[in-house]
């Protein structure tokens, strides 16, 4: 019971005390953090520095929190510290160095919570003054010594630095504050020796002041070399060189051992050895006159030189060729030559001259003298003189033998155009460089022109008026003092520029009509192929264009209507470039013939409708003034029994023919009609003079071929009833032929529109 009564109590404890840590962990903030540095951010060396991590923390619980500090320098972690206490953490920097300088940070982090500090920066200044120490004080040529240089107190990266006679002999790189090398010297005499050294601080660096100076003497080694060169003087080319270089050893307690030879001349070795070297050779006047005899023992070098003058034998032959200039397979002459000799040495014959290569194909004429062809290409020659087993080369000649001019070929740059300058383009194919090309007008010079590039080109400018002026052009070429090969004549289109555009029109003009297809025609002047163009006037785009080799083409338009009337015209243009245009041409479209027929027969039978209707109104007037008419009808010979007399009453709708019989003569008794209205004329004459009745009677012809001829038609009779003032009826009767019946009847009279009727009146 009492076991359980523990436990229960333990695990009462231990919640409640974590919920109080959990509470205390979650109960704080860090409010700010400062490093500062004391006692100042620039000191000198031997100063103490502190740096001081000040930090505020709020918190509520009284438990006391774990503090986990870290110091940096220059990114880099150098301390760091744990602990509960809410004191300021100080870092120590006991007698600061240069190589403390750097920027510092410092960091606070409590349950993982971290807040860090703004950096400082801390500059210490001054460095310890280096100490050199050396082992000897006197050595001999080649003798090494041992050299220490120390930067007392000094800490950080160092850059050590040895001079020998204030010139840097050697540098080294340590951690540590003090470096050692081994130094050795290359020449005796007295020397002095000081060290320095450098702190790297990154990103700066700080040097120290010199070390004292030690003095070293250096004694020489008793040993030498020897050069020896026979014969020493009036040395020729092609003598024998004897040349010896040997070790001279002054002291007999110095060994030989270790010792090694080296003869040279110029930058070639000749020889090696240890104790003597001999060589000979040939003394050549193009040779380096330098000899070097080098002694060499570990690090010691001596050294015997001897400068050799060497008389040149001959002089290095030059290569000439005559003439300057000379053209395929012609001939010429290549001269080779020594300007100088040694005459006291050599003899005239002992000098020889020869070509290389061999095969040349030229004739020796003498010595040094070589005559022959020119190649076709381009060939170098090698002129080689010898005399006592010296041999010469002279500088390559390269000869280019020229390459004639080919007869020349004339053009016309661009095209010919009358009116417009003219370019006249000369051209060989082949021919060597500078060309001269002259432009020639029958047998007069023009112009010349001189080419000298590969691409540049003879183009001569003229002028020309009529085509045929162009064949009189031709041109020559030279580049040489041959002579000149001459062009054909010039040949080439000539292009008259366009005159004269007409425009024609087929059909002619006053035939076209509605349906029917008409061919524009464009006609001018000038050399084709011709660009034709029409237009209709208005429209800047053309209706069609066409390029013929022709001065004159059409352009059909098909199925015409009113719509195509208007103004047209054409423009034409050829290579000139001068567009000519036509005057402008009316095209009219009339009416198609069955159009017209149609009208003309709604015409005419519109007017015959109007014709009957004038007709018939007509006769309807006439019938109600002639009502009171009477016909009389009579045979021109009348007989007793076929006598007619016809009556008509004016005032009756029908006319009641009363026919009366007489012998010899008919008499019609007419009643008096009333005068006609509107016709005052007529009513005037009837007032003034009797009233005369005329009647028309047609009588047929009798066929009585015995007593009467044959004739075809009718007889007219006209009767004249004339009133007297006594009351009393005239009446005449007269008898004319049916042709001269109109012409015959009284003046004042008219005749009946109807055969057989009389018209009274």
């Amino acid at each position: 019971m009492g076991l359980l009564l523990l436990l229960t109590s333990m695990l009462l404890y231990s919640y409640f005390h974590s919920e109080r840590v959990v509470n205390a962990q979650l109960l704080f903030t860090i409010t700010a953090i400062h490093l500062s540095i004391e006692p100042a951010p620039d000191v000198t060396r031997d100063t103490n520095v502190t740096l001081k991590c000040q930090t505020f923390v709020s918190s509520a619980g009284p438990e006391a929190l774990s503090r986990e500090y870290t110091i940096y320098k220059n990114g880099n972690t150098i301390y760091s510290k744990t602990t509960s206490t809410s004191e300021d953490l100080l870092y120590p920097l006991s007698e600061a160095r240069v190589s403390n300088s750097g920027k510092y940070k410092c960091m606070i982090s409590i349950e993982g919570e971290n807040m860090t500090s703004e950096a400082k920066k801390l500059t210490v200044t001054g460095l310890s003054k280096p100490v050199l120490h050396i082992n000897k004080g006197v050595v001999s040529e080649g003798e090494e010594i041992t050299a220490k240089c120390t930067a007392p107190g000094e800490t950080g990266s160092f850059f050590f630095y040895f001079f020998i006679d204030s010139k840097e002999i050697k540098d080294m790189q340590v951690n540590s504050n003090q470096a050692e090398v081994q130094l050795h010297f290359s020449s005796t005499g007295i020397h002095k020796i000081h060290c320095g050294y450098t702190v790297l601080v990154t990103p700066d660096s700080f040097k120290s002041n010199e070390s004292d100076s030690f003095t070293v003497s250096v004694r020489e080694l008793p040993i030498a070399a020897v050069l020896e060169i026979f014969p020493k003087s009036r040395i020729y080319e092609g003598d024998k060189l004897n040349i010896f270089c040997k070790v001279k050893i002054n002291d007999s307690r110095t060994s030989s051992e270790s010792i090694s030879l080296y003869l040279m001349q110029g930058s070639q070795l000749l020889s090696s050895g240890y104790s003597a070297l001999n060589h000979s050779m040939v003394a050549l006047a193009k040779d380096p006159g330098e000899f070097e005899c080098r002694l060499k023992k570990g690090i010691v070098i001596k050294l015997d030189t001897t400068v050799v003058s060497v008389t040149e034998l001959f002089s290095v032959p030059t290569l000439t060729m005559s003439p300057a200039e000379v053209f395929q397979k012609e001939y010429m002459r290549l001269t080779c030559k020594s300007e100088s000799s040694a005459s006291e040495r050599l003899g005239r014959d002992e000098l020889t001259y020869t070509l290389d290569p061999p095969g040349s194909l030229m004739t020796p004429e003498g010595n040094g003298i070589f005559l022959g062809q020119a190649l076709l290409y381009d060939f170098n020659y090698t002129c080689v003189a010898q005399a006592k087993e010296i041999v010469k080369r002279s500088e390559p000649l390269t000869v280019r033998p020229k390459v004639p001019v080919s007869t020349p070929k004339i053009s016309v740059v661009d095209r010919a155009v009358i009116g417009k300058p003219l370019k006249i383009l000369c051209q060989s194919d082949n021919g060597s460089l500078p060309i001269s090309y002259t432009l020639l007008s029958g047998h007069d010079q023009l112009n010349t022109t001189i080419v000298k590039e590969l691409f540049q080109r003879a183009i001569f400018t003229v002028n020309i008026s009529k085509p045929d002026e162009i064949s009189k052009y031709m041109c020559e070429a030279r580049n040489s003092r041959k002579e000149a090969p001459r062009s054909k004549r010039l040949n080439a289109t000539v292009i008259v520029p366009l005159t004269n555009a007409i425009l024609t029109v087929l059909p002619p003009l006053a035939e076209i009509s509605e349906g029917d297809n008409i061919y524009l025609i464009c006609g001018v002047n000038g050399t084709p192929p011709v660009t034709f163009k029409w237009y209709r006037f208005g429209n800047e785009h053309p209706l069609h264009t066409t390029t013929y080799n022709s001065n004159n083409t059409n352009y059909q338009v098909s199925a015409l209507s009113k719509e195509h009337s208007g103004m047209y015209y054409c423009s034409a243009d050829n290579h000139a470039n001068q567009v000519v245009y036509s005057d402008l041409v009316t095209i009219e479209v009339r009416l198609a013939m069955w159009k017209k027929v149609l009208i003309g027969g709604f015409c005419l039978l519109a007017l015959s409708v109007l014709g009957v209707v004038v007709v018939l109104c007509f006769k309807s007037k006439r019938g109600k003034r002639e009502a009171a008419a009477e016909l009389s009808v009579k045979p021109s010979s009348p007989k007793s029994d076929d006598s007619l007399t016809m009556s008509l009453t004016h005032e009756t709708e029908v006319y009641n023919a009363a026919t009366v019989r007489v012998k010899g003569a008919a008499v019609s008794v007419w009643s008096e009609r009333p005068p006609e209205e509107g016709n005052d004329e007529e009513s005037s004459m009837v007032s003034n003079e009797p009233d005369v009745e005329y009647t028309e009677v047609v009588h047929p012809c009798p066929l009585d071929h015995a007593r009467v001829p044959p004739k075809k038609g009718t007889e007219t009779v006209y009767s004249e009833l004339q009133n007297s003032q006594h009351g009393a009826t005239d009446h005449h009767d007269y008898l004319r032929d049916p042709k001269q019946a109109d012409d015959s009847a009284p003046k004042g009279k008219r005749r009946s529109k109807f055969p057989g009727v009389s018209r009274v009146r």
